[in-house]
C-alpha cells in the first residue's frame, strides 16, 4: 500500500531504534499509538501489501496522513511511554480499557505500635502491606468480619484509639484485646498481627501449624484459658478455609485472564487467586474491538496494572503474547519483585484459564442480552410457552416473610422487557397467620385480580416465584375467579443450592401447567435472563417492603414498652412526627414539643428507640 508523498518522506527517514509512533489523520487527530523495538521495521510493515492484514489495519492505514515518532532508550521505556500516550489521547484504533474503578484492598501498616486492618482503594509505596483485591465491597467487609472474629485486632481509628478512656464494645464482645486501656503490650499484640498476615497471604498451613504449637505450649504450661483461645482460633481458621474455593495447590498469588469472542464483541474476565484460593473476579466487555484476542489481552495487562491495581506473583494468559517477557519485566519493576507472565498448556493453570473464559462468556452473554431488543426474546418466549401472542406485559408475584412474621407480597410489571414501576404493587398479608407461602400467595392473587374490576389490565403472562405448589395454587385462584382461560401462568423455581456438580451446573427451572417436568432454559440465555430479571425484581421489591414493615414494627414495639406511653400518647407522637422513624431520629428537646410529653419521658423515648445514654 503506497503512502502519500509527504508521509513517504517521513517513512524514509525513520530510524532503526526503539521508540513510539503516533499515526494521525488529515486533521491531525491521533488515530493509533504503538511502539517498536525497531521503529523503521515496525512502521513500514503497515504499508507493505499483505493479504492477511486485518480489516482494522487496512482501514487504519487508509486514513493515515501524518506520522510522529519519539525515540526512547530501550524497548521497556517505549512500552511505558506507549501506555502513557494511550491513556492521555485515547486513540480510536487502540484497545481502550474503560475501567475507572479502584478495587478495595486491605491495608496493614507494621510501623504502627498496634497495627490495624483498614479498607483503602489506592496502593501506595509507603511500607505498608496490602492484601486483595476485592471486586465486591460486600466481600471485603465479610472478610474483615471473619478476620476480626478469628484475630481480635484493633478496629477503632487512630483518633478514637488515642482518646479512649475505657474499653470499647468490641473488647466486651471478645473481638478486641483492649489495647486502648493497656490490657495488652505491643510485644503480646505482635503475634496476633503475624497470624492475621499469614491468613491474608494464604499461608494457612503455616498459620494452622503455628496455632497448634501455641495451643500445645499453653497446655503444657497449664495455661488452659490461653490454650482454649488458640484452639478456638484454630477451629475458626479451619472452618473458614472449608468455605473457600481451592483452585491451586501451588499456594501462589495469581491472576488468570480469560477471553471469549461472540460476534463483534469480546468478553474478558480476570480471576483473582490469592494463596491458591479464589478471592474474586472482574469482567469487561470490549465492543467491536477490531483486534485479535491477544492484542486485547496485551492492552488489558498494560492499562489495568498501570492504574495501580495489585500485581500478583504470576499472571496467566490464555495464549502466548509476542512481548510476554517484556511485560513481565515491566510488571516486576512496578511491583518491586519478580512477576511471571505465563501461558500454561496443561494442569491447574489451564483449568483456571478455562474457568476465566467461562466467566467471560457468561458476562458477555448477559451484557449482549441486556443491550439487545427485548421483542425477539419475548417472541421466543411466546414460542416456547405456546402463547397466542407476544407477552408484552409480564407480571411476577413474590412473597417475603421471616418465620411467618411480617408477611408481605409484591407484584412487579415489565412492559416489553423493561420494568414499569408505576404499575408495581405491595400487599400486606392480612388473612394468613401461619407459615404458609402458598396460602399467602393465594391472598395476593385474589387481591390483585379483583383489581380487574377497577380497570387494572390483565397480564399477558403471570410468573409466580416457586415450583409446582405455587403454580397449582395460582391456577386454583384463577379458576375460582374465572380467569384461567385469560391469564397464562408459569412458575419459576430458583436454582438449588449447590451440593453436587450436577446442581452446580443447573439453572432456574420453569414449570408449566399440565407438564410434569420443568423446562430447562440453559440453552436459551435470553429467555433465562429476562425471566430471572423479572423474578429477581419481584424478590427485591418484596424484601424491601418486608424490611420496612419489620423496622417500623420493631420501633413501635419498643415504643409500647416505654413506661408512660399509652395508645393516646403513641398516636400523638406518630401524628406529630409523621412516622416512628422520624421520632427515633428526633432529639429529646423536639419530643418535648408534643403535648403531654415531659423532659424525663422524652429522654426515656430517646433511650428506648436509639439507645442514647446522653438523651437526657
Amino acid at each position: 500500500m503506497k503512502a502519500p508523498a509527504d508521509l513517504q518522506d517521513k517513512l524514509d527517514t525513520l530510524p532503526s531504534s526503539p521508540g513510539v509512533y503516533l499515526m494521525k489523520d488529515a486533521k491531525g487527530t491521533i488515530l493509533y499509538v504503538g511502539k517498536g523495538k525497531d521503529l523503521r521495521k515496525r512502521v513500514l510493515s503497515y504499508f507493505r501489501e499483505k493479504e492477511h492484514q486485518s480489516p482494522k489495519t487496512r482501514v487504519l492505514v487508509s486514513k493515515i496522513s501524518d506520522l510522529e515518532f519519539i525515540l526512547t532508550g530501550s524497548e521497556k521505556e517505549a512500552l511505558i511511554l506507549e501506555s502513557n500516550l494511550i491513556k492521555r489521547h485515547r486513540p480510536r484504533y487502540n484497545v481502550i480499557l474503560r475501567d475507572d474503578k479502584r478495587y478495595l484492598v486491605l491495608r496493614l501498616d507494621p510501623k504502627e505500635e498496634y497495627p490495624r486492618l483498614s479498607l483503602v482503594r489506592r496502593i501506595r509505596q509507603d511500607g505498608a502491606q496490602y492484601f486483595g483485591p476485592y471486586a465486591s465491597a460486600n466481600a471485603v467487609r465479610q472478610t474483615l468480619k471473619v478476620l476480626h472474629g478469628m484475630f481480635p485486632l484493633r478496629q477503632c481509628s487512630g483518633t478514637k484509639f488515642r482518646q479512649r478512656a475505657r474499653p470499647c464494645l468490641n473488647h466486651q464482645m471478645g473481638r478486641c484485646l483492649g489495647l486502648c486501656v493497656g490490657a495488652i503490650s505491643p510485644e503480646e499484640y505482635g503475634p496476633v498481627v503475624e497470624e492475621a498476615v499469614l491468613f491474608l497471604k494464604g499461608r494457612t498451613q503455616d498459620l494452622q501449624e503455628k496455632l497448634r504449637q501455641e495451643m500445645e505450649r499453653a497446655a503444657d504450661r497449664l495455661e488452659f484459658e490461653k490454650a482454649a483461645m488458640y484452639r478456638d482460633r484454630l477451629n475458626a481458621v479451619e472452618k473458614t478455609l472449608e468455605k473457600q474455593l481451592m483452585v491451586s495447590a501451588r499456594f501462589r498469588d495469581q491472576d488468570a485472564v480469560g477471553t471469549h469472542e461472540a460476534g463483534d464483541n469480546l468478553g474478558l474476565a480476570v480471576l483473582f487467586v490469592r494463596g491458591g484460593r479464589m478471592v474474586g473476579s472482574h469482567c469487561f466487555v470490549f465492543k467491536r474491538p477490531q483486534s485479535s484476542s491477544s492484542e486485547v489481552v496485551r492492552a488489558f495487562i498494560l492499562q489495568y496494572y498501570e492504574q495501580g491495581k495489585p500485581i500478583p506473583e504470576e499472571i496467566l494468559i490464555s495464549e502466548p503474547l509476542p512481548e510476554q517477557d517484556l511485560l513481565a519485566e515491566w510488571l516486576s519493576d512496578i511491583k518491586g519483585k519478580r512477576v511471571g507472565v505465563r501461558h500454561p498448556k496443561r494442569g491447574e493453570g489451564r483449568q483456571l484459564l478455562a474457568m476465566a473464559a467461562h466467566n467471560a462468556a457468561n458476562y458477555l452473554m448477559s451484557e449482549m442480552t441486556r443491550a439487545t431488543d427485548p421483542i425477539p426474546a419475548l417472541d421466543r418466549l411466546r414460542q416456547r410457552l405456546g402463547l397466542e401472542s407476544i407477552p408484552h406485559r409480564l407480571e411476577c408475584i413474590d412473597i417475603s416473610n421471616f418465620r411467618g412474621k411480617f408477611p408481605v407480597g409484591s407484584l412487579v410489571v415489565f412492559r416489553d422487557g423493561e420494568p414499569d414501576k408505576s404499575a408495581y404493587r405491595r400487599y400486606r398479608i392480612k388473612t394468613v397467620d401461619r407459615i404458609d407461602d402458598t396460602a399467602m400467595m393465594a391472598e395476593v392473587l385474589n387481591r390483585r385480580f379483583t383489581e380487574v374490576r377497577k380497570q387494572q389490565a390483565l397480564p399477558d403472562l403471570l410468573v409466580v416465584d416457586g415450583g409446582k405448589a405455587q403454580l397449582n395454587q395460582a391456577l386454583a385462584v384463577l379458576r375460582e375467579l374465572e380467569l384461567a382461560d385469560h391469564v397464562p401462568v408459569v412458575a419459576l423455581a430458583k436454582k438449588p443450592r449447590t451440593t453436587t456438580q450436577a446442581e452446580a451446573n443447573a439453572t432456574d427451572r420453569l414449570y408449566l401447567p399440565g407438564r410434569k417436568n420443568p423446562l430447562e432454559l440453559k440453552k436459551d440465555p435470553p429467555l433465562l435472563f429476562l425471566l430471572s430479571r423479572l423474578r429477581d425484581e419481584a424478590h427485591r421489591f418484596a424484601i424491601s417492603y418486608y424490611q420496612k414493615r419489620h423496622r417500623r414494627q420493631s420501633l413501635q414495639s419498643r415504643l409500647d414498652e416505654i413506661c408512660g406511653i399509652g395508645p393516646k400518647r403513641r398516636r400523638d407522637l406518630i401524628r406529630f412526627f409523621g412516622s416512628v422513624k422520624r421520632l427515633a431520629e428526633a432529639q429529646s428537646e423536639e419530643i418535648c414539643q408534643v403535648p403531654g410529653i415531659s423532659h424525663k419521658l422524652a429522654a426515656s423515648i430517646c433511650t428506648a428507640l436509639r439507645g442514647d445514654e446522653k438523651a437526657g
